[in-house]
């Protein structure tokens, strides 16, 4: 294929850890009112979620965003569960079919994975992904053919390696930009996760913004991406975000968003909360605190700022207290303020820990 942006059809070709030379295909087709990404791997459901995962998150780190387009992506062999070489050559066939990245070959070669897809980093095992690819080519491939994930410290002592010229330790070096973390803001922020059992926990949910292009409009619930999610879930995350930042009256169509959470067993709406406090810590709206915001509450208006009750007041109120550090600051629901036991304010203060609450976001 050409590299063209009006192509409608990529390939990049990926080393798996076992030797196997896999390539990783890519389609795009008006969208409609499909998902923006989609990932087909017959018998490999998981991996196909993994792959729009990965696609999904990196898209945070483009300057523009395009949702007209379904790009349906697809692997012809299966890698091993623990092998993630193929997210790197995912990614690109993204680009590529897009128009987004247009390398000097049709058939590039990719293998590198990311846990911080949505900052643009990416990892790999450069030495051990070369002789494999060797192996296949015959011959040394020439520059911007190649591209091997690395983490950033061995990229920069890799001295004579052969592969040194082909390793990469973030996005921007596909195109001799800077690191696309430097135009990226991300938060987190905590919520009690609490089924009764031995999984009670602080969990964690992650907000990472973009600024849009000045002069683009876009409809909100379309620029928030929450891969990993099922679709109902997916829905209730973009209405969150999108009412709560009808509320600042400043927010909205001027952000690419991508969320993740820490805990994929989710249930309730208890986390609502977390994740619009997270949001307005990326964005500048929340002073932060010394330590995490652990925060806990839903709404039926988030447009108007409004902050409710959810179920579970005591249990959470214990898992907090238990798992409460220095410097953590607590946000209730205003409606809970009345059921807080007699001394549970003084005993975080005794951690380290403040407690307000909250009826209305910014009176915080």
């Amino acid at each position: 294929m050409n590299a063209a942006p009006h192509d409608s059809s990529a390939e990049c070709r990926t080393i798996l850890a076992d030797g196997r030379l896999a390539t990783v295909s890519a389609t795009r087709r008006p969208r409609g009112n499909r998902a923006e990404v989609k990932c087909v791997v017959p018998g490999a459901p998981a991996l196909g979620e993994a792959m729009q995962a990965a696609v999904r998150l990196a898209r945070l780190t483009e300057p523009s965003f395009d949702s007209r387009d379904q790009v349906v992506l697809g692997i012809d062999a299966t890698p091993a569960a623990e092998d993630r070489n193929w997210e790197l050559a995912a990614v690109l066939a993204d680009r590529m079919v897009r128009g987004v990245w247009r390398p000097s070959t049709t058939s590039p070669v990719a293998a590198g994975w990311s846990d911080n897809w949505q900052q643009g980093d990416v990892c790999g095992d450069p030495a051990q992904a070369w002789p494999l690819l060797l192996a296949h080519t015959g011959a040394e491939p020439a520059a911007g053919t190649a591209w091997l994930g690395a983490l950033a410290g061995s990229v920069a002592s890799a001295g004579s390696q052969p592969w040194a010229p082909h390793a990469i330790s973030h996005l921007g070096e596909l195109t001799g930009h800077a690191h696309p973390r430097a135009g990226i803001a991300s938060a987190r922020a905590w919520f009690p996760l609490h089924s009764g059992g031995i999984n009670d926990t602080l969990a964690w949910v992650e907000v990472s913004i973009r600024p849009l292009p000045a002069g683009e409009a876009h409809e909100e619930e379309t620029t928030i991406a929450a891969p990993g999610l099922d679709l109902a879930l997916q829905q209730s995350v973009r209405q969150t975000l999108s009412g709560a930042r009808h509320f600042d009256g400043k927010g909205q169509g001027r952000w690419k968003t991508a969320v993740r959470f820490g805990q994929d067993r989710l249930h309730g709406e208890s986390w609502q909360f977390a994740l619009v406090m997270a949001d307005r810590l990326a964005r500048g709206r929340e002073f932060v605190p010394r330590g995490r915001v652990i925060a806990t509450g839903s709404s039926n208006a988030w447009h108007a700022g409004r902050v409710e009750a959810v179920e579970g007041l005591q249990p959470k109120l214990a898992l907090i207290l238990d798992q409460a550090r220095a410097g953590d600051r607590v946000l209730l629901p205003q409606a809970w303020q009345a059921a807080v036991p007699p001394g549970y304010r003084a005993a975080l203060r005794s951690k380290g820990a403040s407690l307000a609450c909250v009826e209305k976001l910014g009176w915080i």
